[in-house]
Formats: structure tokens, sequence, C-alpha cells
């Protein structure tokens, strides 16, 4: 990566106080129809950030982040000796690649690395899909063009090799190695959503055209026909009598692909979601539960990930201010600041106005108490519960957003090995609350 590449998102974020470095075109690439090369002119947000906002800190975690959860195939053929030979077939067309790594899972027997000369922090031998899209949108809003590159080429090249239009949810290091090729639809939309901004960024046409490859396969296995609500996955799993995941609707992704692709109803998706969305949030306390079903009430769902917690606002949740804040943060829409707001009104409360009750932001909350109660109260803040909660001051709520951006950034990468989640996520709110986010059109 090049100083200019991590520099340039900085200085826009600097200058948003004082001088704008963008303008407010909203053209395609090339200033006609879409699909024409030639890359945009960035947009600033008029939504203001704390003024403790720090893209310095930004920098820092993306370092820290890149040195404890990324690793390029060279490195790792260097100490997953015995796995190195398979990575010139599924690879061989592809270079840079890289990958994000997944946290240590017992329960995967593929994901264990049984050399013995290897770090613990290299024991994770799996890598699933949503990290891969994290880690795109992550290189992309710091412009490190290599790092981006080596995940997309992670992707194209299992996608390839397996022949599959959607990115396998979860693969085994650089190898041949079949563990789950079925899809994870959040993964799917934020892949093909990192490379549309960097079509429209550098106006390169093979972005686009991956990008428009993975939108088609989304509308055709991955949203429900009738509903035009986003499924979890394209199987029959996720497809037959469906549980839906708030965590996976990414309202940025839907505005870029209707930009885009003008053969799919992509607004209406987006319509529907934000129906859907607050409907399940009035029928609670204000909370979304994990997951839910069709009519929008809390559901376990199928592949038993949640069932002592699927009415919690919790592990999948902890999400949802994020796409919500981001599609704030771009287009001011009416509905994501009733849906943040309403959830800052219900943190606020809890808490007293304070960021730093340990007590009140650390605890998973019922979506609807007649289905279950509050989870347990932590003994201190997780670190992407804190951003979270924080990105829920985004749409108005100056005094909470200033109060939480310092502790946010004061919060430390845990780079351990079993920190994936809880690293990336930190990473993707810090980007977000420091005007790491800037609008490339």
């Amino acid at each position: 990566m090049t100083l200019k590449k991590l520099l340039w998102p900085a200085f826009c974020g600097m200058m948003a106080m004082t001088v704008a470095c963008t303008s407010d075109s909203t053209t395609s690439p090339g200033g006609g129809g879409e699909g024409e090369g030639g890359s945009t002119t960035p947009t600033e947000s008029p939504v203001a950030l704390s003024p403790s906002a720090n893209m310095q800190v930004v920098a820092d975690k993306y370092a820290s982040w890149l040195n404890g959860h990324f690793v390029s195939m060279k490195d790792e053929a260097a100490y997953y000796t015995e796995w190195a030979t398979d990575f010139p077939t599924i690879f061989g067309n592809y270079d840079p690649v890289g990958r994000v790594i997944w946290s240590a899972q017992a329960n995967q027997a593929s994901c264990k690395v049984m050399e013995t000369t290897v770090s613990q922090m290299k024991f994770r031998g799996c890598t699933v899909s949503e990290g891969t899209g994290y880690g795109m949108l992550i290189s992309y809003f710091q412009g490190d063009e290599q790092v981006f590159k080596s995940l997309w080429n992670y992707s194209r090249g299992f996608r390839d090799y397996f022949g599959v239009s959607l990115t396998p949810w979860i693969t085994s290091s650089f190898r041949l190695k079949t563990v789950d090729n079925s899809s994870a639809t959040d993964a799917d939309l934020d892949i093909a959503t990192s490379l549309i901004l960097m079509y429209y960024k550098t106006g390169a046409q093979e972005y686009l055209d991956d990008a428009l490859k993975i939108a088609n396969a989304i509308w055709t296995s991955e949203i429900e026909q009738s509903s035009l609500l986003i499924l979890s996955g394209n199987t029959s799993m996720w497809t037959v009598d469906p549980t839906f995941n708030l965590s996976y609707f990414s309202p940025v992704a839907l505005r870029l692909f209707a930009k885009v692709d003008p053969n799919h109803n992509w607004n209406g998706v987006l319509d529907a979601m934000y129906t859907y969305m607050k409907n399940v949030q009035d029928a609670g306390t204000g909370v979304f539960p994990d997951w839910s079903d069709a009519s929008g009430a809390a559901k376990n769902p199928p592949n038993g990930s949640a069932k002592n917690s699927y009415w919690q606002f919790d592990k999948e949740s902890v999400r949802i201010p994020w796409r919500i804040a981001w599609d704030y943060y771009w287009f001011q829409d009416e509905r994501a600041k009733a849906i943040l707001d309403k959830l800052n009104s219900f943190i606020v409360a809890k808490s007293g106005g304070n960021p730093g009750n340990v007590a009140a932001l650390s605890t998973s909350y019922s979506w609807n108490t007649s289905v279950g109660p509050d989870g347990e109260a932590r003994n201190l803040i997780p670190s992407q519960w804190l951003a979270a909660w924080c990105a829920t001051g985004i749409s108005g709520n100056a005094d909470w957003l200033n109060a939480c951006t310092g502790a946010v950034n004061a919060a430390a990468l845990a780079n351990s090995s079993s920190s994936y989640f809880t690293d990336i996520l930190l990473m993707m709110y810090s980007q977000l609350l420091n005007g790491a986010y800037v609008r490339p059109f």
C-alpha cells in the first residue's frame, strides 16, 4: 500500500469541517449512463460527526487489524507447508491473493492446522465469506487497493474453482477442500457493494462486471420474489419457511445495485426491507431480535446458531446500527433516521445518557420480553457493542455521539485467536465514526 492511498480518506475527513474536498455530483462514471468508464467525484456528507473524529486512529487500527487478521497466500504457504501444494490449482490465475482469518473454531475440523511449527494465531485455517466482504469494504475505505484486490481474488478463485456464482460461506485456507459452498447473503451484498464502490472510484470495468454477476445471483437465489425480502442464504434451509436476519439488510448495497442494474427491482427490495424493519422494531421494545419470521416476530433459526438468544439484540443485530447509520450518513433517508433515533432513545434511557454505563451497554436486550428475557449484563462493554450503540447517535444525538466516539477510538483491537468478529466490527464502525466513509460519487 502507498502512503497516498492511506492518507486520502484521512485528508477528506479532516477537511470536512473546513473546505469541501468533494462535490455533490451523483453522476455515473464518465458522466453519462450507467456502465461507462471513468472515475467520479466524491461527495461530502452533510451529516456531522463528532469533533473527536480522528483518521489517524483509523489508520492505526487498520495497521493493527492487518497484522492480526489478514494473511497473504504467499506468507501462508511458508507456514502451512502441507497445504501449500494446493494453492496454485485454485489461484494460479490470480495475483495478489489474501484472506481474512476466521477465529479458532474447535468444532470445525477443516479449520484446524495440524502442523506444530506455527504460532497459535495461525491455528485458524478457515475464512468465512462475511470476512471477505467486510475486508473488501475496510480496505476500500482505507485506500488500500492491494489488500482489496487480494481479497477479491480470494473470492474469485473459489467461485471459479467450485463453479458457483456466490462466494462459499466458509473455505479452508487457499486449498482444495470443500467445507460448505452454500452462500451467506450479507457477504454477497458486501462483496458486490465494495466492487461497485471501487468501480466508481477507479472506473475499471472489471469491478462492475463482477459486481453485476454477483447481484444477478443474489436476485435469483437470495431475494424472496413474492415479498422482496432478503433471504439469509441460497439453500432450502433459508428459502423454505424463511428466517430473516435484519443485520443482512444493507440499504447502501441496494441503492448501488439500483444505480448500475436496471434489470431488477432493487428499490422495491429497499422499500420492502425498510417496511419490514420498522414493523419488527415497532412490535417490540425498540431493539431488534437476531432472527425473525415473515410476520416480524422473533424466530429460532434453523441453523442452530441462536436457540438461546434469537429474540435478543445480540451477536447478529449488533451490525444493524452500522448498516443503517451508513445509509443515513450517505443518503439521509428518513426511515434510517427513525430507526436510529428509536435505538438511540432506548439506550439513552437504559444508560442515563452515559455511554460508559457498563451494565446498560453490555446487555443483550430482548426484542420482546414475552418471548424471552434480556441477557445478563457483562462485566465490560465489548468494543463492537460500544461502537454499535455509539453509531445510533449519528442521526441527531450529537451529545451522545461526542461522548462515545472518543471511547470507541480508545478501544484497541484484541488481535487474539478468537477476536475475528469483535475486531472486524470495531474496525468498520471506527471508519464510519471517524470520517473514512467518503462517498465516491
